[in-house]
């Protein structure tokens, strides 16, 4: 019997039993990391740690191990808690919703709603469709990709609370302010004209409701190992070009080049993060590694917040939906708003 049968079939006292002990063991894992590779590499292996290679080599394994049990452990937290809100249930919600509370309320739901890039395209038409103002649409399909749990799920654990609110409270400011803006600017004739003509077959229900905790938790199993199956390449590239950064980098270099004095770092490193787009986790390792060597946070979180909201597939999926024009003020105005926090960030939080 396999691990989602198990749990599919299992009674609520080993539903529970089996939560504790993973949870423990979850526990244990992370908070021995850092002593065992210490103690793998310095005393059993020999490496002085204090050196270039022996900082790298330290960083990537360590960093990677942190990394998986960070995303393994809130991604199926999250999943689970997510299974009670779907993308219908959020489209029922925000039907009608005018322009201000509307944009707040779907950058909210936003966080919290399945989405990926490739359901872009579905979900903006089945929003449209359902009466949601083209400008509050903007707003949840801007703070869905851009304050997600990967991200979320890292920067908890790499930079703690502090950034890691700073980043969510920034993400959904630019999500709203970009969705009102766009909104006030009457883009209903930059979409494309069959959007407005697809009718909805039926009532929107939530697939959701007849969950049993043991589906929920079978489906945070399934999310996480898919999650981990399609990022480990970008998180092992991500993680190698951190420890790179750490071990060889410059640090005058980066301090010169990309601190706070430079008035175009912020800029700069949104330009560098476009096609730089991977996902989250194959870009944290990197950001990890940057502020290391004393970046402030503000042009990080621009760098980073580029890397995902900008998204380079996501824009030609939406080219379906949307005429070149609101594509361009989109870009132009998420662009805009990461701008402006990178620079507010810096001002208020040097490094």
């Amino acid at each position: 019997m396999t691990v989602m049968e198990r749990v599919h079939t299992a009674t609520p006292m080993q539903r529970r039993a089996g939560l504790a002990v993973a949870a423990v063991a979850w526990w244990v894992l992370y908070a021995v990391n850092l002593p065992f590779w210490d103690w793998l590499l310095g005393d059993v292996a020999g490496l002085d740690l204090s050196t270039r290679l022996g900082s790298g080599i330290h960083f990537f394994l360590y960093d990677t191990t942190k990394i998986l049990l960070l995303l393994t452990g809130i991604i199926f937290v999250v999943t689970v808690l997510r299974s009670f809100m779907s993308v219908e249930r959020t489209r029922a919600i925000l039907g009608g919703k005018r322009a201000g509370v509307g944009n707040v309320v779907a950058a909210s739901l936003g966080v919290v709603t399945p989405f990926c890039s490739c359901s872009a395209v579905p979900a903006f038409i089945g929003f449209v469709a359902a009466g949601v103002p083209v400008g509050v649409t903007m707003s949840f399909l801007i703070a869905s990709p851009l304050v997600n749990e990967v991200a979320i799920a890292l920067l908890l654990g790499l930079f703690g609370w502090g950034p890691t609110l700073l980043y969510v409270a920034a993400g959904l400011v630019i999500a709203v302010v970009a969705g009102f803006v766009i909104g006030r600017l009457r883009p209903e004739t930059w979409v494309e004209p069959f959007v407005f003509e697809t009718t909805l077959g039926g009532e929107a229900v939530d697939p959701g409701y007849a969950l049993t905790w043991n589906d929920r938790i079978q489906m945070g199993l399934e999310e996480v190992r898919d999650i981990l199956k399609k990022i480990w390449p970008y998180l092992l590239v991500g993680i190698g070009i951190g420890a790179a950064i750490h071990g060889w980098a410059p640090e005058r270099w980066f301090a010169d080049h990309a601190g706070a004095d430079n008035l175009l770092a912020v800029p700069l490193a949104v330009l560098l993060g476009v096609p730089l787009y991977s996902n989250a986790a194959g870009i944290l390792p990197m950001v990890e590694a940057l502020s290391d060597k004393g970046l402030p946070i503000g042009t990080l979180l621009a760098f980073m917040m580029a890397t995902v909201a900008l998204s380079l597939p996501e824009t030609i999926l939406l080219r379906r939906v949307l005429k070149p024009r609101l594509i361009a003020i989109f870009i132009a105005v998420v662009t805009v708003g990461i701008i402006a926090v990178g620079y507010l960030f810096n001002a208020v939080l040097p490094a």
